[in-house]
């Protein structure tokens, strides 16, 4: 019997633990909601884990920025979380030109779409732009009230680099005030 104990201690700890892993909220439901009010958040599911701004580096941690004059509508929106001490740092973004509308606006590689991940941990920074990046996807502009100052909007990307890992990007959302 006492040779089992061990066996038995692990079984209940294994049990334990894919218990508590039941009860967790998935992964989609620690995203912020996707609001249109300005609500100043910005989510998604990066690999399939809730993915959500964290940590200052002394700049802003989200910022959206968007000139309505400028290459007939621009648009930047991009966010950082640090894990750590501060050394480990993520950062998710996409920009564009010609954005004057709701709607959905494809990336492509040589187009005005662009999206990128960079992973300080891993040292890996995919640029939809760069020579021998895949990037597939694309952002969708839900509100774009230039007189209330919001916009706001969805994502969902993949990027494949060589020598780096494929990144997926899914469940976007952000919105904010102008």
């Amino acid at each position: 019997m006492l040779r089992k104990l061990p066996l038995y201690l692990s079984l209940l700890l294994l049990t334990q633990c894919s218990k508590c892993r039941r009860d967790d909220p998935a992964p989609v439901d620690q995203l912020p909601p996707a609001t249109q009010t300005g609500a100043g958040t910005f989510g998604c599911l990066l690999n399939g884990q809730a993915w959500t701004p964290r940590g200052n580096d002394g700049f802003a941690n989200y910022s959206v920025s968007y000139d309505p004059t400028y290459h007939l509508g621009t648009l930047s929106v991009a966010a950082y979380r640090l894990s750590g001490n501060g050394a480990d740092q993520q950062t998710i973004g996409f920009s564009s030109d010609s954005v004057r509308a709701t709607g959905t606006y494809f990336f492509k590689k040589a187009g005005r779409h662009q999206a990128g991940v960079e992973d300080r941990a891993t040292t890996c920074r995919y640029y939809s732009q760069d020579a021998g990046v895949y990037c597939k996807g694309y952002f969708a502009i839900t509100r774009l009230d230039l007189s209330a100052g919001i916009i706001s909007g969805t994502f969902a990307f993949t990027l494949h680099k060589p020598g780096c890992d494929t990144v997926r990007v899914t469940n976007g959302r952000f919105d904010r005030k102008l």
